[in-house]
């Protein structure tokens, strides 16, 4: 009894793996949260499968945008409501229900039959079960699992992308709307030129030349307003459409500028930490790692799979009756069915399997060099960015203002003419353009240096490659023409 239990253990422990595997209530986005946990902004939230959780959802993104909508909402209500995101948290919904149902032993057949002749009757009961998919039970599910972790890891780096894109829509959005209303000062000091311009010249004050070069300047100033006024409302569009938002939730405010620049940039020390701490924490390098095991793991069976795939068992028990004298015999007996490896012996599959593993290990390595490259590239953006935008707050943007001060006191004591303090207030107001461009350059490297160093690629943004592009404000105004 003791050597039937022994043998039976195998079958039971299969059993009760297969008996242990369901779908997950919640779509496994709670694994997805513990993965991204510290990576987002503090009450940032998954979207709920449930309904009542869906609609306090909608209820309380309702309320965010009442008010006006600061970085962290924006992610927020992007995390909630963007379509794109639960369709890719649906898909590993999918991936765990399509789990289970790998993990799941396929059906036994019952086979019945009934024949007669001019003598006997019989009759056939079959059951048959395939033998493969019970015996690797064990192994297909720890490999499901590394296959279901490696699909959370690429959800998680969806929901990182998503939230850092969330966060360059907003900072381009909010810097768009400060240009504006840089460009919109521009344009009225602009038209308030070539409106004295031409009243001078009409009293014979002013030539012709120098109206011309004023309203020159005028018609600059309406079409550059023009662009910048559309690339704000474009950059508008960006962001609602990264936060799910349509119709009259279009009507959101956003804050009138960027947050402050840090007084002191303490991220990282050097590119060599930016480096380390990628290779430590990045999802995506996370995922290959997962992928190779399962490639490896799976690479020893390959053959064996491909040859003894179809092994099958069944057991029958036939009755025959003699129609003349009522006399039953049965028939009772197991069957086996295994294959005769007579023309494929598992070389291709082998084969199939060596070159997947190195194909995995080859993405890794590839992967893992990339990341350090992307870490070393954000982090010097990063750090060029935060120079350039405290050089213009701390030194270019005082210094513009100065002069503006100083040409005031000048144009009040009649020593500097009304076109001088026109052009100055033109400069300095280009300053202010300036310093917010440097500033909208600043948070986008920090965000793609927080995404290359605990998410995935943050990929072609224009925050970690134009930012030694940032002009300085002109040193001085301009000379009039006259």
């Amino acid at each position: 009894m003791k050597h039937l239990a022994l043998k039976a253990a195998p079958l039971l422990a299969a059993l009760v793996l297969a008996g242990c595997a369901s779908v997950s209530p919640d779509g496994l986005r709670g694994n997805v949260a513990q993965l991204t946990e510290g990576r987002l902004p503090q009450g940032a939230q998954l979207p709920s499968v449930d309904t009542q959780a869906q609609q306090s959802a909608q209820a309380q993104i309702a309320d965010w945008l009442q008010q006006p909508v600061d970085v962290d909402a924006a992610v927020r209500i992007a995390l909630l409501n963007n379509p794109g995101l639960q369709a890719q948290l649906a898909q590993l919904g999918i991936a765990d229900a399509q789990r289970v149902q790998a993990l799941t032993l396929p059906n036994p057949s019952f086979t019945f039959g009934r024949f007669r002749n001019g003598h006997e009757r019989e009759i056939e009961r079959q059951l048959s079960f395939g033998l493969v998919q019970l015996i690797t039970l064990p192994w297909r599910s720890r490999w499901q699992g590394w296959q279901l972790e490696q699909a959370t890891l690429t959800a998680a780096q969806q929901v990182l992308l998503l939230a850092a894109d969330t966060r360059r829509a907003w900072l381009r959005a909010v810097a768009a709307e400060q240009a504006l209303a840089a460009h919109e000062r521009m344009h009225e000091a602009a038209a308030v030129g070539g409106e004295l311009a031409q009243r001078m010249a009409q009293v014979g004050n002013f030539s012709k030349m120098d109206q011309a070069r004023e309203l020159a300047q005028q018609q600059q100033a309406a079409a550059q307003l023009a662009r910048v006024r559309l690339n704000a409302q474009l950059e508008r569009e960006q962001l609602a459409r990264r936060m799910g938002l349509w119709g009259q939730q279009l009507n959101f405010k956003l804050p009138d500028q960027l947050p402050a620049i840090p007084a002191n940039s303490a991220a990282l020390r050097s590119g060599d930490d930016a480096e380390a701490t990628a290779l430590r924490q990045r999802l995506d390098l996370g995922a290959l790692r997962r992928d190779l095991d399962v490639t490896a793991g799976r690479q020893g069976w390959a053959t064996i799979g491909s040859i003894f795939g179809d092994i099958g068992a069944s057991y029958s028990n036939n009755t025959s009756t003699d129609r003349a004298s009522g006399h039953s015999d049965k028939t009772q007996g197991w069957e086996f069915d295994v294959p005769l490896p007579l023309f494929d012996w598992g070389f291709a599959a082998r084969g199939l399997a060596r070159n997947q593993v190195l194909r995995s290990a080859a993405l890794l390595r590839d992967n893992t060099i990339r990341a350090r490259s992307e870490a070393r590239s954000s982090w010097l953006s990063y750090r060029t960015a935060y120079d350039l935008a405290q050089q213009q707050q701390a030194e270019v943007l005082p210094l513009a203002r100065l002069m503006q001060e100083e040409t005031v006191y000048r144009y009040n004591g009649m020593f500097m003419s009304v076109w001088q303090l026109l052009a100055q207030a033109r400069a300095t107001t280009q300053a202010v353009v300036t310093a917010t461009e440097a500033q909208r350059d600043f948070w986008l490297a920090e965000t793609d240096l927080q995404l290359a160093l605990t998410g995935t690629s943050p990929g072609i943004s224009p925050g970690a490659t134009a930012v030694i592009a940032t002009s300085a404000a002109p040193a001085a105004a301009p000379e009039p023409g006259h």
